[in-house]
């Protein structure tokens, strides 16, 4: 349990709308509307103060370019690596990361047990994949059995997919992660085209919403989208590829979009160099020019945006880079509140997203106005100091 008293002094506090200047007391973790005993001090004069931002799309397993080498690889080696990034988003101002296609409850009582700096940590456990699909790591002409990794396992069928999501909740994940689509880092299926089956996708969500979760899709087109959310699917990953009426039918049907417009650039600039293979090269070119665009027709439409990156292997230091991607697909408000309340809505935590009494004490301290001078929430040197829990790291 974190103990003790904070106070970040005359800081202009982020509400969700405006900054307004006021104090912010974090008693035993938790905002508080009061300091107990004698606090630390933060002068927060001339700074503004958010809420701990929140990436939504985030792989702690996530190890290398290569999908076998992610899958396939020592899992000992991708939970120590996964700790490295984990303290490092921390760092870059993420207090809260959803990991959707990886971790397990071994990472997650680590981070519970403080034996590393790290955001709170929500994970699915490997998503799920069709046979070929976006999880299938293997290209065509690899004649070799797979049928689980770290961060996807193949399933096919809608009994052993009530066994694999009961079992998934059973040892803790927060959601289950489906993929829905072709994607950009797998080898053998198109991008446009739906996964899994109307029955497969149903069983899923109705074993999800029995236990008070919820299911997230890994989706490219309207196609695919939309075949998601008629089988209940609340969170749509990427989506670069929808159209306006989808949209509409997103907002309809009350699911979330999450962008991950890092990735793709991230991808084009840098992954040829190190080593991603030409085919995910290919892919990411015919969804990178449109991930902007999904962003404001799906923000026209009043679907509730969020914010996430899907860095892999080297590229996760190009976090912040997505914000500053998604504020020019929409405004640097707009974009605060999808890393800060909408991410909040989200994963279902009312006391994440907002500097609120009872709110978790996690806030990140900037040196500018971020509305005025969007930069200062992506630059790394803007951040005075990020707050997670009531613990203060520079």
């Amino acid at each position: 349990m974190r103990t003790g008293s904070l106070s970040i002094l005359g800081a202009a506090v982020w509400d969700g709308e405006r900054f307004t200047d006021r104090d912010v007391h974090i008693v035993d973790g938790v905002v508080a509307d009061r300091p107990l005993g004698d606090p630390v001090s933060i002068d927060g004069r001339g700074r503004s103060l958010i809420p701990g931002l929140i990436d939504a799309h985030f792989h702690a397993y996530a190890t290398s370019q290569d999908g076998l080498e992610d899958e396939r690889g020592p899992l000992s080696y991708a939970a120590i690596n996964g700790t490295r990034r984990l303290r490092a988003a921390l760092h870059r101002g993420f207090t809260t990361v959803r990991d959707v296609a990886g971790g397990d409850i071994g990472l997650a009582r680590a981070v519970d047990g403080d034996l590393f700096d790290s955001p709170r940590y929500l994970f699915t456990g490997p998503a799920l994949s069709q046979t070929g699909g976006h999880g299938d790591p293997r290209s065509a002409h690899v004649d070799i059995c797979f049928a689980h990794g770290h961060l996807s396992e193949i399933v096919d069928g809608v009994d052993p997919l009530r066994i694999a999501v009961r079992n998934r909740l059973r040892t803790g994940a927060h959601a289950i992660k489906v993929m829905a689509s072709g994607g950009v880092f797998s080898l053998t299926d198109p991008i446009r085209v739906p996964q899994y089956s109307d029955e497969e996708l149903r069983a899923v969500v109705e074993e999800a919403t029995r236990r008070g979760s919820y299911v997230a899709a890994h989706a490219y087109s309207s196609e695919a989208v939309l075949h998601a959310i008629t089988n209940g699917v609340r969170s749509i990953e990427h989506g670069n590829l929808i159209d306006a009426t989808t949209a509409g039918r997103m907002a309809d049907a009350g699911a979330f979009l999450v962008p991950t417009l890092a990735a793709y650039d991230a991808m084009d600039r840098r992954g040829a160099g190190i080593g991603l293979n030409a085919i995910s090269l290919a892919k990411n070119a015919e969804v990178l020019s449109q991930g902007q665009e999904a962003v404001a027709l799906a923000l026209a439409a009043g679907v509730q945006v969020g914010f996430g990156t899907d860095l892999m292997g080297e590229l996760e230091d190009d976090q912040l880079c997505g914000v500053r991607l998604q504020i020019e697909a929409s405004d640097a408000a707009t974009t605060l509140r999808s890393m800060t309340t909408v991410n909040a809505a989200l994963i279902r935590d009312p006391r994440a997203g907002h500097l609120g009494v009872g709110a978790h004490g996690d806030a990140v301290l900037l040196s500018a106005d971020p509305i005025s001078d969007p930069s200062a929430l992506w630059e790394q040197d803007a951040r005075v100091a990020v707050v997670r829990g009531g613990i203060v790291f520079d």
